[in-house]
């Protein structure tokens, strides 16, 4: 039987937030050259040693202890997962599928992003700003990124949409027992490395500039923001029966939009005619959503937080693009190390090569 969050005993609950280690200082200075975004060193959090920037020390207590709104809608990933698209499509089931709303205000301002200002490093958002100097709008709107998303949260009147790759023990205890919405989708770890990988390179935040088999071992070595991967997966996994959870396997989303659209709405409660969830799948199809400037983070670009050498923030969508991206030696190693993980659980991804 699995350790629901409101099992956890007192001390469980304290050790999640509380218990921080600082990176063994070798591995550290390795880490700093490569993923230059970051400028002190990165940390471990509780004892699956979750890997973040050295700002979310300050702010691992604020996650923990958020207060969890009854109508509150949440996505919880570990980072490209199929976030983005979800996001747009709950927004829209359940905004009377408001397009126009949709077009007019990003998806980054509909659907915060909980922990995004921990992602700044005090010195890099200082060169972002002195980059923007001469430009007033954006300056603006590079200081607004240091403000708490949590406290933007907390102000909100209306029902919240809330994004984060949190795991979900470091999320508010009470987040699965409530009442809100809580959708998480998992993507097997092949293609889900390639596309974080690109995103590592794109956002200048992490400004990794090795190649992808460097990129391969941080990741499966879990010394990726976010990771442990499997720890992540296998958390939400052991409570997707849960009555206000939905746990999705991108790779359905991406063979079937239709279907997966509909098991969303079947979720959330809401009842749109076919015609309407057509059109809304036309919407969300990888390539109209690459060109919703809503959605595909051009504003970004356009600030700097975006290596302009790199892929789009939008990438390909597809499943089975990591292939061409492993030799046979890694392969070898990733396959081995999936079957470590995946033996003892009964977590299946629908596609995996």
């Amino acid at each position: 039987m699995s350790k629901h969050l409101n099992d956890y005993s007192s001390d469980d609950q304290l050790e999640v937030p509380f218990e921080i280690e600082d990176l063994d200082p070798n591995i550290n200075k390795k880490l700093l050259q490569d993923f230059g975004g970051e400028r002190t060193g990165f940390i471990q959090v509780g004892k699956k040693k979750w890997f973040f920037p050295n700002a979310f020390r300050h702010h691992i207590s604020r996650f923990h202890d958020f207060e969890v709104r009854p109508n509150d809608v949440w996505i919880v990933t570990f980072p490209r997962s199929g976030t983005t698209v979800t996001q747009e499509l709950i927004w829209l089931l359940l905004n009377d599928l408001d397009y126009k709303t949709a077009s007019q205000i990003t998806l980054f301002e509909r659907y915060p992003f909980m922990e995004a200002n921990c992602m700044f490093h005090p010195e890099f958002r200082a060169e972002l700003l002195q980059e923007n100097i001469n430009f007033e709008e954006n300056y603006k709107l590079i200081k607004k990124l240091s403000e708490s998303v949590c406290d933007h949260l907390d102000q909100m009147k209306e029902r919240r949409f809330i994004k984060t790759h949190l795991p979900l023990s470091l999320l508010p205890k009470n987040l699965l027992t409530v009442g809100c919405k809580v959708i998480y989708i998992a993507r097997n770890p092949k293609d889900l490395a390639v596309s974080y990988y690109h995103h590592n390179r794109l956002i200048r935040v992490h400004g990794f500039k090795k190649d992808f088999p460097t990129f391969w071992e941080y990741f499966s070595n879990n010394l990726v923001v976010w990771a442990p991967y499997w720890e992540h997966i296998l958390e939400a996994w052991k409570e997707n029966n849960r009555e206000n959870m939905l746990f999705l396997f991108y790779e359905n989303l991406n063979k079937n939009l239709k279907e997966s659209i509909i098991n969303i709405q079947n979720f959330l409660g809401t009842k749109f005619t076919d015609d309407q969830l057509s059109l809304l799948e036309n919407h969300l199809k990888i390539d109209n959503f690459r060109k919703n400037s809503s959605v595909n983070y051009s504003l970004w670009r356009d600030l700097g937080i975006f290596d302009k050498n790199e892929q789009s923030f939008i990438r390909k969508g597809k499943t089975g693009e990591s292939k061409s991206y492993f030799d046979e030696n890694l392969e070898k190693k990733a396959n081995d190390w999936i079957e470590l993980h995946l033996k003892d659980t009964d977590l299946k991804f629908p596609a995996f090569n």
